[in-house]
């Protein structure tokens, strides 16, 4: 097997051709998709904190002067909206916005949210148990974040279950090379939940709550562009990713019985074990960075302009930092995972997604003294994104 995001089989267990491309090839050319594909753990843990690269060009060049077509005019909406936002912008806007955010996920705050995450995954997995099982992604993973991130957010209750087929359609724009059908729904998406924040923040500027999106319209040096941006990020950040470490995780301990015991038995595992599901079966694969200034990797030279493609699932199995790495081990206590990314786009989420991953995984285990798997899941398509399509398991108290 070769690399190909496109293979089902590949998407499935990508971690064989991770190896090869570590030890033959830790810089690679994938002419496909036209970027630099970078494996080893050192090389993604440094290029992520290198000035030389960036998640975005645009504030150094047009898309002209770094050698790329323009974007088709109708992609405006989408990219009007995640270019808002903090993720896909570089200093000083990024430094801006990252301090305006960050306010709302300090230790503190993120911290005291805890007992209500702890509150809605009880409730969850009660219902889940109760009725005996069922799709433990759609009826667990999913909810939890959701509704967490929606009560910051203050999204209305009625209005919830727009948020994750926003998210999904959105988040489809990042696969590599989407169809114009993707591409039509990334950009519908966009514009419908732009519109609805908007039409949200103006309501909270008249009668402010104790929620997010009223602290962000108090705002006066937030655009409204970037409020939108904003929440529409830390909604695909905050549910997006935890949803698919948890339907990730549970698969991957139904692979791996002699440690779901390990960790049924001694429940103090608990967090070592969140952090070896994210190293182990990482749902973002992939980040890419744009190559600002000509580097040198491994002797090989990438010109600005370039794209490197940055394999977090790769670098989180590299036997030169962690030891048997393709072994899940729930007690893994030195695991310097790359799942939250590194430098200046660290995950500004990645306490709460701990919070609610700990929550989560620790109310199954200790409400659902049984859970077995009833079939084998199937992967969904994408493959930066990476997650399975639903987890069918049986559960008994």
């Amino acid at each position: 097997m070769r690399f190909d995001p496109w293979d089902p089989d590949f998407v499935a267990y990508p971690y064989d051709v991770y190896d090869e491309l570590r030890r033959e090839s830790p810089v690679s050319y994938f002419e496909p998709t036209n970027q630099w594909l970078i494996s080893r753990h050192a090389d993604v843990n440094a290029l992520l904190r290198d000035r030389r690269l960036g998640r975005s060009y645009l504030h150094v060049a047009t898309h002209e002067e770094f050698g790329r077509p323009p974007e088709p005019e109708s992609h405006e909406p989408f990219w009007r909206v995640i270019r808002a936002g903090m993720l896909d912008v570089e200093p000083p806007v990024h430094t801006r916005l990252r301090r305006l955010v960050s306010k709302a996920f300090t230790p503190r705050m993120v911290e005291s949210l805890r007992p209500r995450v702890r509150a809605v995954a009880e409730g969850l997995v009660d219902a889940f148990v109760e009725k005996g099982g069922g799709d433990l992604i759609a009826e667990v993973a999913e909810p939890l974040p959701v509704t967490v991130i929606a009560e910051m957010l203050g999204i209305p209750e009625q209005d919830r279950h727009l948020l994750r087929p926003w998210s999904a359609d959105i988040c489809g724009m990042y696969e590599l090379n989407p169809t114009p059908d993707a591409q039509h729904a990334a950009v519908r998406a966009a514009s419908e939940f732009a519109g609805y924040l908007k039409t949200l923040a103006a309501q909270r500027r008249r009668t402010p709550g104790e929620d997010l999106v009223s602290a962000l319209a108090a705002i006066e040096e937030l655009t409204e562009d970037e409020l939108v941006g904003t929440c529409v990020l830390l909604l695909n950040a905050g549910h997006e990713a935890t949803v698919n470490v948890t339907g990730n995780g549970w698969w991957s301990l139904f692979r791996n019985p002699a440690e779901l015991a390990r960790l049924r038995e001694d429940r103090s595992l608990l967090p070592t074990a969140v952090e070896e599901l994210m190293r182990w079966d990482t749902p973002l694969q992939m980040f890419e960075r744009w190559v600002l200034e000509d580097i040198e990797v491994h002797g090989v030279e990438i010109p600005r302009g370039s794209e490197v493609a940055l394999l977090f699932g790769s670098a989180n199995r590299d036997q030169a930092v962690f030891e048997e790495p393709d072994r899940l081990d729930v007690g893994r206590a030195d695991n310097p995972h790359i799942s939250f990314g590194a430098g200046i786009h660290f995950c500004l989420g990645a306490p709460l997604a701990r919070i609610e991953l700990m929550e989560s995984f620790g109310a199954l285990l200790a409400r659902a003294n049984k859970l077995e798997l009833r079939q084998e899941p199937a992967w969904k398509p994408g493959y930066i994104i990476r997650g399975l399509e639903s987890l069918e398991v049986s559960a008994a108290g």
